[in-house]
């Protein structure tokens, strides 16, 4: 079930942050309370293949989150002694250092059971235990919400394991997400900033149509 135009859950985890401190993060209370836009992205696990990239990737574009009044925030069921370790390993041997936004550390799997986002289902039903076998890894799929100031989401995604994210597309969907907030208008298809808009009425969208 979509949880778009719904509040951000509010639920408290464990994160880590640059320099090791452990701290605790509502992301709820990070976009309300700070009147600021979150990213949030939720990776599989530390000391994987393509999770490095995406980790580096947002790294590069934070300055441009900034500009738009956005937090990124990274997340991940692994421990932050985890998160720690991998924080300090080079990026040429696979690491992520350099990484300067908090990561989570979901390892009570709280926050990712509430959004849906585990790669885990019941299995084959234990007479003895009375409990479902899980099968699958229990880890999240790539999963990213975009939280406005008021802690409503305004986008979700999610990829299968394999398939990294554009990053640029989420700059792009917050660009959009602030013109409807200050203009009023809304945004047709591939529309980038500066791009010309619309009113929401059938004449605006066949004028549109018409030009381009």
């Amino acid at each position: 079930m979509s949880l778009v135009g719904k509040k951000f859950p509010n639920i408290t985890v464990d994160a880590i942050s640059e320099m090791g401190d452990n701290l605790r993060i509502n992301v709820l209370d990070e976009a309300v309370k700070n009147n600021k836009k979150v990213i949030l992205f939720w990776y599989p696990k530390d000391f994987t293949f393509v999770c490095p990239t995406e980790l580096h990737a947002f790294q590069t574009a934070l300055p441009e989150f900034e500009k738009r009044n956005t937090v990124v925030i990274g997340a991940s069921c692994d421990t932050n002694e985890v998160h720690f370790a991998w924080l300090n390993t080079a990026k040429n041997n696979g690491g992520i250092e350099g990484v300067t936004y908090p990561l989570i550390a979901d390892t009570a799997r709280n926050l990712s059971s509430a959004l849906g986002i585990l790669d885990i289902e019941a299995g084959e039903y234990n007479e003895d235990t009375e409990t479902y076998l899980i099968s699958g890894s229990n880890v999240t799929y790539r999963a990213t919400y975009l939280i406005d100031e008021t802690g409503k989401i305004f986008h979700e995604s999610v990829n299968d394991m394999p398939l990294g994210r554009n990053v640029n597309e989420y700059l792009r969907l917050i660009d959009a997400y602030t013109h409807v907030q200050t203009k009023g208008e809304v945004c047709p298809a591939n529309w980038e900033e500066g791009k010309e808009a619309m009113v929401a009425d059938r004449l605006s969208t066949a004028a549109y149509l018409s030009q381009n």
